[in-house]
């Protein structure tokens, strides 16, 4: 019995010192983040603004030199405390040295329904279009105990946002 109980306590102690010894890892992405796609595609001449929508302002990097930048989009779904979601565009800009955020907006049509997503899927998953643009569907409920509805997001070429529910 006492070797038993000395050999639990070793494998005790070794795996508690260990535990302790390994270095935190950094987490990519918040664990708050529940849904996340990419798609569509943007450009513009290097002075255009950002993606805004009143009454929120959005987050901007702007390039000084006004050469033409260009990317994708972000759609993303973050959980609330109380497990309700809001929902986030960005455009992300390609640059020499990789991604890089140029915009974040909330959508607040969205938001504002206190809906608990659960999907956003892009129109199709060949990649990120070369045209302007995006389409996205989220799929929300607004009671836990209820159906998902689909809710559409549109960026046409202009760069005008569109939030509707989804017709089929």
């Amino acid at each position: 019995m006492a070797i038993r109980l000395t050999l639990i306590t070793t494998i005790f102690i070794v795996g508690y010192s260990a535990a302790i010894a390994a270095p935190a890892q950094e987490a990519i992405l918040p664990a708050s983040v529940i849904f996340a796609t990419s798609t569509g595609y943007w450009e513009d001449d290097g002075n255009a603004p950002a993606v805004e929508r009143a009454p929120t302002a959005a987050k901007s990097v702007s390039d000084p030199q006004g050469t033409e930048r260009h990317g994708y989009y972000k759609l993303f779904a973050v959980r609330q405390p109380d497990r309700t979601s809001k929902v986030y565009l960005q455009q992300i800009a390609q640059t020499e040295t990789g991604p890089a955020i140029a915009s974040t907006i909330e959508l607040q049509e969205i938001s504002d329904l206190k809906p608990y997503v659960t999907d956003i899927r892009p129109e199709n998953s060949s990649g990120i279009s070369k045209q302007p643009g995006l389409f996205a569907t989220i799929y929300l409920k607004t009671d836990p105990a209820a159906e998902p509805d689909g809710w559409t997001v549109l960026i046409d070429e202009f760069g005008d946002i569109i939030i509707e529910k989804a017709t089929n």
